[in-house]
């Protein structure tokens, strides 16, 4: 069980830091791209992605937090 929150805590560790580079992606990075090149911010399949790359990861975790070790 300990091995388990060890990844969890790394997982939300990692979630911590992707949160902040999305905040400075959305208030830096996004408006100078989108002054550039604004036919590619507004594309809807990058945001879908996005979305479901973030969904996939939600779900993978749920499924391996439910599922469990198979060696008990």
């Amino acid at each position: 069980m300990g091995e388990r929150l060890k990844v969890f805590a790394l997982v939300a560790i990692l979630g911590f830091f992707a949160g902040i580079i999305a905040q400075i992606t959305a208030d830096y990075i996004i408006p100078a791209i989108m002054a550039i090149l604004p036919q590619l911010v507004q594309i809807k399949f990058l945001v879908s992605g996005f979305a479901g790359a973030c969904l996939t990861l939600v779900l993978v975790s749920a499924w391996a937090y439910i599922t469990g070790s198979s060696e008990r």
